[in-house]
């Protein structure tokens, strides 16, 4: 491999720094003109925050609510860093606008779902870098409305982050023709979706950190396979068994927002489908023009150092 290749192989590893499982929670609970929230943070996130005891807080708003009070401390034994506020609004509300942009203060790829309640009302919304602004109603959503959120929330989770994508790349790469495209995506969709239906029939509980150090694993060894095997057989097989381990970020998902797994498998789906023929179109019209520098081959060294650095970041920790 030319040296010159070196310094851009490891820039793109260094996404591998942010956690592609990055996610908080929330707790909004209305009393009249009177509101109290809590914020659980992973304790992994912190260092990734200067000050998070003023930060944390300041990241997410309430339209017309002024702070009363604020307190934040670490709790080791529950592995969270714990913030909670009061707030008192002008008059009674029953509507919330909210404005959450924690994804600037930790990782690009970070997630916050919101619960609120008021007395026997509930409703919830989620938060990402693309999508910092929502607002509570606290009424029944309708069957639209509930699919249109839960589906729209599966494709984004499915490419919400350079390593979804990347992995999409590297089967893309895998594919030695259409025909062997074709069935290596639905190999992996029948994988992803295998894992997050059967997986909670099993009472199996994976830890965010095991389903972040197997999805690196499968991008390095979707690469190994590229670089070390060009013509193994029944890669149609690997897809379907390293989608599964995609499945498991997906049912995490599922389960810390209480939507259906059907409706944010079925966007994923769709999003991760668009995705691989994008980039199957993309590879095609490239490979032609730069074939005698072997793009298949330095893609995929790229994905293998990608994979093995992240694997390694999130064994540490």
């Amino acid at each position: 491999m030319s040296r010159r290749l070196l310094p851009l192989l490891f820039a793109l590893a260094w996404p591998a720094a942010a956690h592609v499982l990055s996610m908080s929670s929330g707790e909004l609970t209305l009393d009249g003109a009177h509101a109290h929230y809590e914020l659980r943070m992973p304790l992994y996130e912190i260092p990734h925050v200067s000050h998070p005891d003023r930060v944390l807080l300041d990241h997410v708003q309430f339209a017309g609510a002024r702070l009363t009070a604020r307190e934040c401390h670490a709790a080791p034994e529950n592995d969270a860093y714990l913030c909670a506020a009061d707030y008192v609004f002008p008059a009674p509300v029953d509507q919330v606008d909210v404005e959450c942009t924690l994804a600037s203060v930790t990782v690009p790829g970070h997630v916050h779902l919101l619960h609120a309640s008021m007395g026997a009302k509930h409703d919830q919304a989620v938060f990402d870098i693309n999508f910092t602004r929502a607002k509570i109603r606290f009424h029944p959503p309708g069957p639209a409305e509930i699919a249109a959120t839960e589906s729209g929330s599966g494709f984004l989770r499915a490419l919400g982050g350079p390593v979804q994508i990347l992995f999409l790349g590297a089967l893309v790469l895998a594919a030695r023709s259409r025909r062997e495209l074709v069935l290596l995506a639905a190999m992996f969709l029948a994988g992803q979706c295998a894992a997050a239906v059967l997986v909670p029939l099993t009472h199996w509980q994976p830890a965010a950190r095991f389903v972040e150090a197997a999805a690196a694993l499968t991008i390095a060894y979707l690469a190994v396979e590229i670089l070390l095997l060009p013509q193994a057989g029944a890669r149609w097989l690997v897809a379907a068994v390293l989608g599964a381990f995609h499945g498991l970020y997906l049912l995490l998902f599922v389960q810390n927002t209480g939507y259906h797994a059907p409706l944010v498998l079925a966007g994923a789906a769709i999003g991760q489908s668009i995705t691989i023929l994008l980039l199957g179109w993309l590879v095609s019209r490239i490979a032609p023009l730069v074939g005698r520098w072997r793009p298949v081959q330095a893609c995929a060294s790229a994905l293998l150092i990608f994979g093995v650095t992240w694997f390694v970041l999130r064994l540490r920790g």
